[in-house]
């Protein structure tokens, strides 16, 4: 089985890092440019999966696989220490907003991985937890009116089940001002290049406006701002790209219909048009099958039922409409649950064909513009998902079979007769009118 390394010493994932590194957003010598969101390919870090204690040093060894995929922006989860009142261990438990969890290392730790993602012309964002801190958070004691309280003058939690944060209170305009502060700190002082804003649609319209202006004063700082939620009013406040969970609903509902009922491949193009419904243009949602809340359900490749099936629905997913995503684990078919709260160990050796098919798919997605943001022609069908995508300078057609049948389809009117490139395989030929696709098969042509 090939390594990580042996993979990225070869020549397809060379001749594909350098396809990935197109236009001025990727300038690996001399430096490097936040990708627009449109061009967003993000690798999410779970530190805890890396290594049990010193996770940035690890980490910083895995940077040039991570590059390989396609990666142009790293988002780490939080990195914070961890509260230890009523803990569970969750790394969105904060107890220090400027601080660093010595589980994963040192601060100087972390700002030498942010400098080696620069190196290699990749951003880095960071997980920020604006909604609620851990109860031994010195704001408690210090500022107990930062915090909601019930009818007794007790601080609460934001939700009943989740007893090992506290609620913060954004009528507050002190505590307002020290969360931006701290974020600012990041941005300033390490250098990073935007965040990753968790539980955002809990947290009030107004304070993301304020966050978002000051954040996007900062002198010649450009910074991508990601919101965990599928509020439309995210990207008024300055968000660039929030979370695609409807269409990640109506992808579940596609390939694992609930017993005795069949959506077609075709619900996927309405989920789309819902979802970007009123986002405005160069904004974008992000893509997903996986990400570290659904990992600790059940890996993509047991979700979607076996790997082929994982991949197609990747495809769908990245390909249609949107920023693609990579949860740490999952370009290795890591096969079991991942739970955050602690160190699971994954065999970053087990790559073979499924890591080399990640870089070659993503490879394409960087070096096509058209693939990224073309115009897309919807093509429906009840069991294969098919849309062809263009812009001045290519046209693609994308075919996804959603199902663990062989399927026959036919070719769109205006491509069949052409000649293409199958991209995956670089295979050469004309389209009939007819095209056979094997369960969960796709193809991608130009």
């Amino acid at each position: 089985m090939m390594t990580r390394k042996n993979i990225f010493a070869g020549l397809v994932a060379s001749a594909l890092l350098v396809a990935s590194c197109y236009g001025s957003d990727c300038t690996c010598e001399d430096g490097y440019e936040v990708p627009a969101p449109e061009d967003v390919v993000m690798y999410q870090v779970n530190p805890r999966i890396f290594a049990p204690e010193k996770s940035f040093n690890a980490v910083a060894q895995h940077l040039d696989s991570i590059k390989a995929l396609g990666t142009n922006v790293v988002w780490f989860m939080p990195i914070y220490p961890v509260g230890q009142i009523n803990t569970v261990n969750s790394p969105y438990c904060i107890r220090d907003y400027k601080g660093v969890n010595p589980e994963f290392g040192t601060l100087d730790d972390f700002k030498k991985v942010v400098d080696e993602c620069h190196k290699r012309g990749m951003s880095v964002i960071i997980d920020w937890v604006a909604n609620h801190t851990s109860w031994d958070n010195p704001w408690i004691t210090e500022h107990p009116d930062w915090y909601t309280k019930n009818e007794d003058g007790e601080i609460i939690p934001p939700i009943k089940d989740w007893k090992d944060v506290a609620d913060l209170n954004f009528d507050n305009q002190e505590m307002r001002l020290a969360m931006i502060d701290a974020m600012k700190y990041w941005a300033v002082e390490v250098g990073v290049d935007g965040f990753r804003c968790d539980a955002a649609d809990f947290v009030p319209f107004d304070f993301w406006k304020q966050c978002c202006d000051s954040l996007r004063a900062i002198p010649d700082h450009k910074l991508l701002l990601l919101a965990e939620g599928k509020r439309k009013d995210h990207f008024d406040a300055g968000f660039e790209m929030n979370y695609a969970w409807d269409y990640l609903a109506a992808l579940r509902q596609v390939f694992n219909p609930r017993r005795g009922m069949h959506v077609p491949a075709s619900h996927l193009f309405e989920a789309d048009s819902s979802e970007y419904a009123g986002v405005p243009e160069g904004c974008v949602k992000l893509r997903f099958t996986t990400n570290h809340d659904e990992s600790d359900k059940m890996s993509p490749i047991r979700e979607f039922g076996g790997e082929r099936a994982s991949m197609a629905a990747f495809v769908a997913s990245a390909y249609l409409h949107g920023g693609a995503l990579v949860y740490g684990s999952q370009e290795v078919g890591y096969p079991g649950r991942i739970n955050f709260f602690r160190y699971v160990p994954v065999d970053w050796q087990e790559c073979g064909d499924l890591y080399n098919e990640y870089i070659r798919l993503l490879g394409l997605y960087n070096s096509i513009p058209a693939v990224r943001k073309g115009n897309i022609t919807a093509h429906p069908h009840d069991d294969v998902l098919v849309f062809s995508k263009n812009d001045s300078e290519d046209s693609v057609l994308v075919i996804v079979n959603v199902r663990h049948e062989d399927q026959v389809i036919s070719i769109p009117a205006e491509w069949a007769g052409k000649e293409c490139t199958d991209l995956m395989s670089g295979e050469k030929l004309t389209l009939g009118e007819d095209m056979f696709i094997e369960p969960y098969g796709y193809r991608i042509l130009r």
